[in-house]
């Protein structure tokens, strides 16, 4: 097999490692708790992410008759902590936390009371749950695809540069296009669909998911640029690094938050108007 071909395969291992990294660490995903009752060990799925225009169902698999609260409270607020008991469904029990505005959040813990013992889940380290809107999978599915093509470009151009492989530099050109449409255009549809900000990160807020963005496009436009008269394969290198590095970070840390007090969001200035 040619050596572009491990290559290839060497950075697609690497591309699926990242994403998987993203789907696993990320403060939206599911926390699964598990916990003890009675001699069995029965892990909960606790969610951290949820649509604003409906409830957020919180299941756990436990027998019917084992009386069940979940205690959660708007945040960041001093609101008093509100209860609510978890009722039948066909699995075992359910409750429902209430519909927030987009970027709202709201954190929550259960008691379970299984007599003669109490079982807490997240109480010392609430659950924070985080609402958005309804984005559209006409704007979901090209930024997702268009972003995770972009590392796996970027990391074929880093290891094309490392082993001095002269058409390095067509597949940065092709991870910069992919940044540019995918962060720089399917990005903000999403962010603004999601909480109603286009732009939430430098100079208009600290949401990482924007700066991480901005990072990896100035890091690929620098190597770029860089590398139109002379050969620079290190400056292809470090811009590939640099992406992975930024890409390492959890997904939607920092992102956008909703001030009850003030009635908006928080972390973004950017409202321009989007036809949908």
């Amino acid at each position: 097999m040619k050596k572009q071909t491990w290559l290839w395969i060497l950075a697609a291992v690497i591309t699926l490692a990242a994403a998987i990294y993203q789907r696993t660490t990320g403060p939206t995903y599911s926390k699964k708790v598990d916990f003890q009752l009675r001699g069995q060990t029965i892990t909960a799925e606790l969610p951290r992410s949820s649509t604003s225009s409906d409830s957020c169902r919180v299941e756990l698999n436990i027998p019917a008759h084992i009386p069940a609260e979940i205690y959660y409270k708007r945040y960041p607020t001093d609101d008093p902590w509100s209860k609510q008991q978890f009722r039948k469904n066909q699995d075992g029990q359910v409750a429902a936390l209430p519909p927030q505005p987009p970027a709202g959040k709201i954190k929550y813990y259960i008691r379970i009371r299984s007599n003669p013992r109490q079982i807490f889940l997240a109480r010392h380290k609430p659950i924070i749950l985080r609402y958005k809107g309804e984005v559209a999978t006409a704007i979901l599915i090209p930024h997702v695809l268009l972003m995770f093509s972009a590392m796996l470009f970027s990391t074929v151009a880093g290891l094309f540069a490392l082993t001095k492989r002269p058409n390095y530099r067509l597949y940065g050109i092709i991870t910069l296009a992919l940044l540019v449409v995918g962060g720089g255009i399917f990005g903000p549809l999403m962010q603004y669909q999601a909480f109603g900000d286009a732009w939430t990160g430098i100079p208009f807020g600290w949401d990482l998911t924007d700066n991480k963005t901005l990072v990896a496009f100035l890091g690929w436009l620098t190597a770029v640029v860089s590398n139109r008269k002379k050969y620079r394969p290190r400056d292809y290198i470090i811009a590939a690094v640099l992406l992975l590095a930024v890409y390492s970070i959890p997904h939607s840390l920092m992102g956008s938050e909703y001030d009850y007090s003030q009635g908006e969001v928080t972390t973004g200035m950017i409202r321009a108007f989007v036809p949908f």
